[in-house]
């Protein structure tokens, strides 16, 4: 049959998927995707069609991304044994260096155990969905502001679940005293929280998991690196080690790829043995975590590099404070500087982009509630006090001229 200009297109199924494109971009919620090229030899700067620019918001901390010492590792590695593992974990994908890796890692932690695995993401996802579906008649609380991985970890795993408003523990107890003290419980909860760059109560919380018998899972993601004597996060800093699972990742402050998870010895090694995102899935290439490794030696010694943050952290804070700059002044690395309004907080940021030749990206909904979009500025300890300055001037005009 011959098919003639006048005849219409058929719908399909993929229609639906445009429409739903459209709607996001109208509501102001449609993400977009800057294309840039990081710098190894000037860290915290990338390359964006053809101009150099700065960039504010990235989870590479401290730099070590760009370390020589932890290039030249991964560099010397993926000579010796090659791009990739060739497999899972349990089937020839276990090197040597995954190994020591945790080994190290539970050490660190004060932990039996340490597991890996591909991000950060899927070390919670995995971890909790396994864990808590194997204990019956299980009760996990979770704080309000949970990061998205430990909330569909505790969904999969199809958990009675009790949200407790965020780092309150009155509201905490009282959900805890609601359950039997024999039956099985578990909270899950940050050390840092990322969007408002708050820290935990996690001592308080720690007695409170004792008084009602209850378990912990402590995600560290944005502590590890920055805090504490050896950069081994919030427990450290607090000397308080009594977290059943602390999780950790590798791609923000270590500067490289994959997460992990340290607590006692069976727990994880069952996870080793059912969790499908472990099990079925290649594994990270030993040369990603030989420069892994090279980088913990040295978040491990880099007190000075922790102390150059907090002092360039404090430096950004009082440039924005003298500029009269919304910014939520918390107690970590984390600088949330508040931009209302979806349409709004984009407009700065392409201004900034454009005319500045910085790149600091929007956070809005559903990262954060409508009303609190906001950017989430981070100041590694490579930055000059020139730049710093530059930064919040920038930031100034483009919010008075938006």
């Amino acid at each position: 049959m011959t098919i003639t200009a006048f005849e219409t297109r058929q719908p399909t199924v993929f229609d639906s998927f445009e429409e739903r494109i459209e709607q996001l971009k109208q509501s102001e919620l449609y993400r977009e995707f800057l294309p840039v090229g990081h710098l190894a030899a000037d860290p915290g700067h990338t390359m964006y069609q053809g101009r150099k620019i700065e960039v504010w918001c990235s989870n590479d901390y401290l730099g070590m991304s760009q370390n020589p010492e932890v290039i030249r590792a991964q560099l010397a590695s993926t000579a010796l044994h090659g791009t990739g593992t060739g497999g899972s974990r349990n089937i020839a994908g276990t090197s040597t260096t995954h190994v020591e890796l945790e080994r190290r890692l539970a050490a660190w932690h004060g932990k039996e155990r340490a597991l890996t695995f591909s991000s950060g993401y899927v070390a919670n996802f995995e971890t909790l969905s396994t864990l808590i579906a194997a204990i019956d008649d299980m009760v996990v609380f979770s704080d309000s502001l949970n990061h998205r991985s430990l909330i569909e970890g505790i969904i999969r795993s199809g958990a009675t679940k009790e949200v407790f408003a965020h780092n309150d523990l009155v509201d905490l107890e009282e959900k805890l005293a609601r359950y039997a003290p024999d039956r099985p419980k578990l909270i899950v909860f940050e050390s840092v929280y990322s969007m408002d760059g708050d820290v935990s109560p996690a001592s308080a919380i720690f007695d409170l998991a004792e008084k009602y018998q209850a378990l912990t899972f402590l995600d560290e993601t944005h502590s590890i690196g920055v805090r504490g004597a050896t950069g081994a996060g919030l427990s450290e800093e607090l000397d308080d080690h009594r977290a059943t699972f602390v999780q950790g990742v590798f791609g923000k402050a270590i500067g490289t790829v994959g997460g992990y998870v340290a607590g006692p010895d069976a727990a994880l090694d069952y996870v080793r043995s059912h969790a499908p995102g472990f099990i079925f899935t290649t594994a990270m290439p030993q040369a990603a975590m030989d420069a892994t490794l090279r980088s913990l030696e040295l978040v491990q010694a880099g007190t000075g590099m922790r102390a150059e943050l907090n002092r360039k952290t404090a430096l950004m804070k009082a440039e924005l404070r003298s500029r009269d700059i919304d910014f939520i002044d918390a107690d970590s690395h984390l600088v949330p500087v508040m931009v209302p309004g979806g349409e709004r907080v984009r407009r700065v940021s392409r201004a900034l982009l454009e005319k500045h030749d910085i790149y600091v990206q929007p956070i809005n909904f559903p990262s954060v509630a409508r009303g609190g979009e906001r950017f989430r500025v981070t100041v590694g300890p490579f930055r000059t006090e020139a730049q710093i300055t530059h930064f919040a001037a920038s930031m100034q005009q483009c919010l008075h001229e938006n």
